[in-house]
């Protein structure tokens, strides 16, 4: 972690005078040693309990045949939880100062996604959103106060896009009130709107001053929530199977599910870490993209445990569903993050067309792999192996050949 220079002594006052808070000023983009701090890493596993709400949901509606229903509110809530996740991640990137203020500042943003994870299940079940609306409001607020932090300590464009972040978000706020509100049908429709104008506050704000975000550090928190993502879908995935084989005595028909899921699990942990992306972190037009598009790598990522619990609930005859719509559940985020990973992270590295051919081909046999009934799954996790293993001995042979190329004598 980044150390801190420590502040002189405090010198005498006199009685009633009040120490200044600490300027929230900007750190340095190529700054050295930066690393999570233990305040992101307790921020990211409090927002886990959230999206782990939403994955149960999720597993229910698609369980009980309600999979359209079910995929919209699971889109909702996981972009409430997302952006204010991301929000976070790249404001502290740029503007972590450690002092009491910011890390109070920091729990009430812990707090309100606490609230929003308690209403989780009556926005699926009831569509009620009030709770859900309520902690994404207390999430952004406080964020709100940070940039008010910000433009306090500074002057010039940079006071300027702090403003722009702080009226942005605020506005945006009372838009949100809408799912309350309206009619029922005009909610997505509400959220669609509303979504589109969050996403347009940073570009807006920043297109006057550029945050110092670090990329080295972005591409650290971003990496550390995909694992933490990753680890709430074995969770989910493991608890399923052991149900499934207290109640049910069904460890012969949900064994091949769960060696196919962790099969898709490992590799998609392989296929995300195999290339360094913070070198491609260099302009906020990259960045944004890089970062936008990480609503379909954590949302998928999510969806593949959720799936993974309605195969085994099918399975065992819990979920009333056909075989092929259980194999769609986990086959179908399986193939969206493949496509979504090589899309944010792995063209950039792959040379020649058929190494930035192998993830499209393995997410295109994924999807054909739902036609395979009871073997769905763990053809799919074959799938998934077998595209790891591919992209390893392509790599390995071009390093070869420019290893034998550059010791070539010359002439």
């Amino acid at each position: 972690m980044t150390s801190r220079s420590t502040p002189a002594p405090d010198s005498p006052r006199p009685p009633g005078h009040r120490r200044p808070l600490r300027r929230l000023t900007a750190r340095g983009r190529g700054e050295a040693h930066r690393a999570a701090t233990p305040l992101e890493l307790f921020f990211d596993l409090c927002f886990v309990v959230a999206i782990a709400q939403a994955g149960v949901q999720l597993v229910h509606a698609v369980a009980e045949g309600h999979p359209g229903e079910g995929i919209l509110n699971y889109a909702m809530v996981f972009f409430a939880i997302w952006w204010a996740w991301m929000n976070f991640t790249w404001f502290a990137s740029a503007y972590d100062n450690d002092d009491v203020l910011y890390r109070v500042v920091t729990l009430v943003q812990i707090a309100g996604v606490l609230v929003l994870a308690a209403g989780v299940t009556q926005a699926f079940e009831d569509h009620d959103y009030l709770a859900v609306v309520l902690g994404y409001v207390i999430m952004r607020l406080a964020l709100v106060t940070q940039w008010l932090r910000v433009a306090r300590s500074c002057d010039g464009p940079e006071r300027r896009m702090a403003l722009r972040y702080a009226c942005g978000v605020l506005l945006c706020q009372i838009g949100w009130v809408g799912l309350v509100v309206l009619p029922e049908d005009a909610r997505p429709w509400v959220f669609l709107v509303m979504a589109v104008l969050e996403m347009c506050v940073p570009p807006f704000a920043e297109k006057v001053h550029p945050t110092s975000w670090h990329p080295r550090h972005i591409a650290e928190r971003y990496g550390l929530f995909t694992i933490i993502v990753l680890g709430e879908t074995i969770a989910a995935a493991t608890i399923a199977v052991k149900t499934g084989i207290d109640e049910n005595d069904a460890l012969g028909d949900l064994m091949p599910i769960a060696a196919g899921g962790l099969l898709i699990i490992f590799a998609a942990w392989w296929i995300y870490f195999v290339v360094p992306i913070h070198g491609h972190l260099t302009s906020n037009k990259q960045a944004f993209l890089w970062g936008y598009g990480h609503y379909v790598v954590f949302a998928s990522a999510a969806a593949i445990g959720a799936g993974l619990e309605v195969a085994v609930e099918q399975a065992v005859h819990k979920a009333h569903i056909s075989t092929l719509a259980a194999s769609a559940a986990v086959t179908l985020p399986t193939a969206l993050y493949l496509l979504s990973v090589w899309a944010l992270h792995s063209r950039y590295f792959k040379v020649g067309i058929a190494q930035q051919l192998v993830l499209p081909t393995a997410a295109l046999l994924v999807i054909c792999c739902t036609f395979l009934g009871d073997w769905a799954v763990p053809a799919a996790g074959l799938v998934s192996a077998g595209a790891v293993a591919t992209g390893e001995t392509l790599t390995a042979r071009r390093s070869g050949r420019v290893r034998r190329e550059a010791t070539a004598p010359v002439g």
